[in-house]
């Protein structure tokens, strides 16, 4: 086990100088981009050359310098709040009220208030910079006798409060799209292409965003602007100019050229957000190349077959997968550092350490999609487990409605997902699993709790270790032995159906006190479910639950791709046959995900492919990780039969997967 500070290297080496330089390139990018604004904002058709000049003499300013170091403020906090609050494994909000509760989230607020701060800061800096009515908050007026008093400048007011509500907007906007959610290309380009590539994106989504922000912000001030107006003037003493409209009236919003400044703000706020973002994606997912082997003891948590093993930071975990899957497609010299063995002793520790990561991985996925299919084909009722479901060989997360359990590995843990947004993926509990991005909703109202039960880990000398055979095949089976629930929690070994069956143990008849309480639970229930908007709010989207069931398949793709070009090579390159010594319990793993991915693509909403958004930042990529897993295990499985052909006829496994490997080797799969 690797202490603390081993285990954190990458974050404070790697992951934070990474964020450093995004946002210094943002910085470096802020002047030009603020130019432009100022161009955008004082040309005028009219007297070209006079605009022209007035933009040169108000970027020499004063005004406009420090408006400058207050941009680069605001840029250099939009970096941090990235860092902070990024993710590798989305968040998918399976329902109504869990989306809800991500938007009302402590960290939620202080992250809105804060965005809110920044987006007063920046839209008093383009006041500033367009000048003219908006410049100040107060002006000169005459009253009814001739005498002068400071009135309110709307003008600028409604300027500010638009950069607060633009900055609020942009804030939830990043929870219900996932802007948080950092994917990783599929194909690999330099980072100055990736970031060419995606800016004509960054600036569409940017004036799109503006345009609907604006047209909401102009509702809500219509109806509520008299609210912060008549603030202000109480706090700062100052009067109402009644020689003018006021601007939350039809006459006043009708403005052509408020609207245009209105617009071209939240266009240049959202643009440099933006712009931070897209910065933070492409330094962040660039590829990290880890050693596979070192000389130095104290560097071995920094080689690859250690760093798989982490369980945080997940960045760390999903760029070490991303090196495997590099390594063993194009380098032959690091594949070799795999296939090699250990002096003195002769033992494979690479090759086992890579392999039996990849394989847990591939099994917890097989193991996820079982439970959610069972659950979903008894439509939430409760079932019997049979001998080979109570077994298993690694975490199992019963994944809808809300009625199932969460069987999690090594130890057992029990988690709620969707998680919040706001879990760091760069620190975290060491003993979330990978592959738990999505739990049942155990608090929910319409939550079972005849179904709340964990499972033991399979037993190694079991029939079923190392295959996953078709649930109705195990439901023949005989239940020759019982599982306790009591000893399963405190974490005492199962008895292996080699030994001798214990006598089946009746259940322990519940308390006066807990029949009474069960029962006005389900009473409480049973009024909750009649109500419309309750039934609206708790109800699973099914298209939600298949997306969260995948949210972190591109391990797992990795996963896939890094095992199947490692035994491709092994055909040719593994000279002391350490790869083959494993071929069949890669193979029983493969076919037995196929088959449960096979299956889940049977369900209704599994095989819809969502319509990807362009007029948002939020990274869409995770709602189609099912369909390019589901072809990654394909081609996997088919780049290993056409490597050893007829040879893997030799290679011990059941007969459902020879039979279903069969149709791999004859091309009819």
């Amino acid at each position: 086990m690797l202490s603390a500070e081993q285990s954190c290297w990458f974050v404070r080496k790697v992951i934070f100088w990474r964020a450093v330089a995004s946002i210094a390139w943002a910085v470096l990018l802020l002047p030009p981009i603020t130019a432009v604004f100022v161009i955008i904002s004082r040309f005028s058709l009219l007297h070209p050359i006079q605009a022209v000049s007035e933009c040169l003499s108000f970027l020499t300013s004063a005004s406009a310098i420090f408006s400058f170091i207050l941009l680069c403020g605001v840029i250099i906090m939009v970096g941090f709040l990235n860092l902070e609050y990024y993710t590798v494994i989305p968040t998918i909000a399976c329902s109504k009220i869990a989306l809800l509760g991500q938007l009302l989230h402590p960290r939620q607020f202080v992250n809105s208030l804060g965005h809110c701060i920044m987006g007063i800061i920046v839209a008093w800096c383009c006041a500033i910079t367009v000048g003219g009515r908006y410049e100040t908050i107060a002006d000169p007026c005459a009253q009814g006798d001739g005498s002068p008093q400071m009135c309110l400048n709307e003008y600028h007011l409604i300027l500010l409060l638009a950069g607060a509500f633009v900055g609020f907007s942009h804030s939830l906007l990043g929870v219900i799209y996932n802007m948080n959610y950092v994917s990783f290309h599929t194909v690999q380009q330099y980072k100055y292409l990736r970031f060419k590539g995606s800016l004509s994106l960054v600036l569409k989504c940017s004036a799109t965003q503006a345009l609907y922000s604006v047209r909401n912000y102009i509702v809500v001030y219509f109806f509520l602007g008299y609210i912060p107006k008549a603030w202000i003037c109480k706090t700062l003493n100052l009067h109402l100019n009644s020689s003018v409209h006021p601007l939350d009236s039809i006459a006043g919003l009708l403005d052509l050229s408020l609207l245009y400044h209105l617009w071209i703000s939240a266009s240049f706020l959202l643009f440099t957000w933006h712009l931070t973002l897209l910065l933070f994606r492409v330094f962040v997912t660039e590829v990290y190349s880890f050693p596979v082997q070192s000389s130095f003891t104290e560097d071995a948590h920094q080689c690859l077959p250690t760093v798989l093993t982490d369980k945080q930071p997940m960045i760390l975990k999903f760029l070490a997968l991303l090196d495997l899957a590099l390594l063993s497609q194009h380098s032959p010299s690091r594949r070799s550092e795999v296939f090699s063995l250990s002096q003195p002793g002769g033992h494979p520790h690479n090759w086992n350490a890579i392999s039996k990561e990849c394989l847990s991985l591939l099994a917890d996925l097989t193991q996820r999609l079982i439970a959610y299919h069972d659950t979903v084909a008894t439509n939430g009722r409760a079932k019997s487990l049979s001998t080979g479901s109570e077994r298993k060989t690694s975490s199992e997360s019963s994944v809808t409605s809300g009625t199932e359990d969460l069987m999690s590995p090594r130890p057992t843990l029990l988690m709620k997902t969707p998680a919040s947004v706001f879990a760091r993926s760069i620190v975290g509990c060491p003993q979330s699993p990978l592959t738990a991005p999505f739990t049942p909703d155990l608090d929910s109202p319409f939550a079972s709790p005849a179904l709340r039960r964990l499972t033991a880990p399979m037993d190694q000398c079991s029939p079923w270790f190392g295959t996953v055979q078709s649930p109705h095949i195990m439901r023949r089976v005989p239940k020759l032995w019982s599982t306790s629930t009591d000893s399963q929690v405190n974490g005492s070994p199962l008895a292996s159906p080699a030994s001798v069956p214990s006598p089946k143990q009746e259940p322990s008849k519940p308390s006066l006190l807990a029949q009474f309480l069960q029962n006005r639970k389900e009473q409480v229930k049973n009024v909750l479910a009649k109500r419309v908007l309750i039934m609206y709010l708790f109800n699973k989207l099914p298209e939600a639950s298949s997306q969260a069931l995948f949210a972190d398949s591109q391990a797992h793709i990795w996963a896939l791709e890094g095992l199947s070009y490692l035994v491709q090579s092994s055909f040719s390159e593994d000279q002391f046959g350490v790869v083959q010594t494993a071929l069949p319990s890669i193979l029983s793993c493969m076919l037995g995900l196929q088959e449960a991915v096979d299956r889940h693509f049977k369900l209704p909403h599994a095989s819809s492919k969502p319509v990807r958004s362009a007029s948002s930042m939020g990274d869409s990529t995770h709602k189609t990780l099912r369909f390019a897993l589901r072809a990654t295990l394909k081609t996997s499985i088919y780049r290993i039969t056409t490597t050893f052909g007829n040879h893997l006829n030799a290679v011990k496994m059941s007969a459902e997967h020879r039979k279903r490997l069969q149709q791999f080797l004859e091309y009819k799969e």
